[in-house]
């Protein structure tokens, strides 16, 4: 794979996620805080003449017609006309089933790059209503901020948060999104807030009590670093992580966190690198 440009799928962690609702179709109202994180998959594209889409290198677990890279690609094509392909090369580093939204990182970043190179020229607004489609984190990912998120994760306001370090451990484990949502035990009234309280009291995930209840290395973990920091779930979990004010202090502690864990240290970011890079493109080709 010598020579092909990658381009950056960050993480994200839910500082907050609080359920506020359930719609009639099942979809579950909510207000989070998406930050995003120097924590990236990465992704390639060889552009081709021929109008197919195929995943050269992925997770061997995920089957490529499966692959929201995959998806992304076709959608693009379906919603522009497109006669190009692609041939899609993913390196992973985000766990899947960690809360983290790795696969909705890897779709947004695949219609931002095709979108690119394909020279479709569609808005970033119109990205991100093709990426809906494919899961409610992606649009925070194609719009490239962190933000306020509200409805079903659509509704977004840019945040300007500030600067800290996170550790973040995954306790070897994934947890199923859809499981956690159809919990009966999940709290689905919680009183809306605003971002205003959320500087206050940095709300909490009511996703974290029925994976803490139901998943015991996510209690383990979370349990654990609660000795040094005051931690929290991201997302439906598993991930778990805890917040710093400088890369060194966040370090000391992931020395000393086990070995049967998994664990890094991740700045975070209020612009996504993938939007630095399409910059960087659009400089060099304009």
């Amino acid at each position: 794979m010598t020579g092909l440009a990658w381009w950056p799928a960050p993480a994200k962690l839910n500082l907050m996620l609080h359920i506020t609702g359930r719609r009639p179709d099942g979809y579950h109202e909510l207000q989070t805080v998406f930050q995003l994180l120097d924590f990236c998959d990465q992704l390639a594209f060889e552009i081709t003449d021929a109008a197919t889409i195929e995943r050269v290198t992925g997770p061997a677990e995920v089957p490529p017609d499966a692959d929201l890279v995959v998806r992304a690609a076709r959608a693009l094509q379906r919603a522009t006309g497109s006669p190009l392909g692609a041939r899609i090369h993913l390196k992973k580093r985000i766990p899947m089933g960690g809360g983290l939204g790795g696969g909705s990182s890897n779709a947004a970043t695949t219609l931002l790059a095709l979108n690119a190179l394909w020279k479709t020229s569609l808005k970033i607004g119109d990205l991100a209503q093709i990426g809906v489609e494919l899961g409610a984190d992606v649009p925070i990912f194609v719009h490239g901020n962190s933000a306020w998120a509200e409805g079903v994760g659509d509704r977004l306001t840019p945040l300007a948060l500030p600067a800290r370090w996170f550790l973040v451990i995954h306790p070897g484990v994934s947890v199923a999104t859809r499981e956690v949502f159809q919990a009966p035990e999940l709290t689905r009234n919680s009183p809306l807030i605003t971002i205003r309280d959320f500087s206050g009291s940095g709300g909490r995930n009511d996703c974290e009590p029925v994976v803490r209840a139901r998943v015991p290395a996510v209690a383990d973990a979370l349990d654990w670093l609660t000795k040094f920091r005051p931690a929290r779930m991201t997302g439906t979990g598993s991930c778990i992580f805890a917040a710093f004010d400088s890369a060194i202090d966040a370090e000391r502690v992931a020395a000393r966190v086990p070995d049967v864990w998994r664990s890094w240290v991740a700045q975070g970011l209020d612009r996504s690198p993938v939007h630095v890079t399409l910059e960087s493109l659009m400089n060099r080709v304009g």
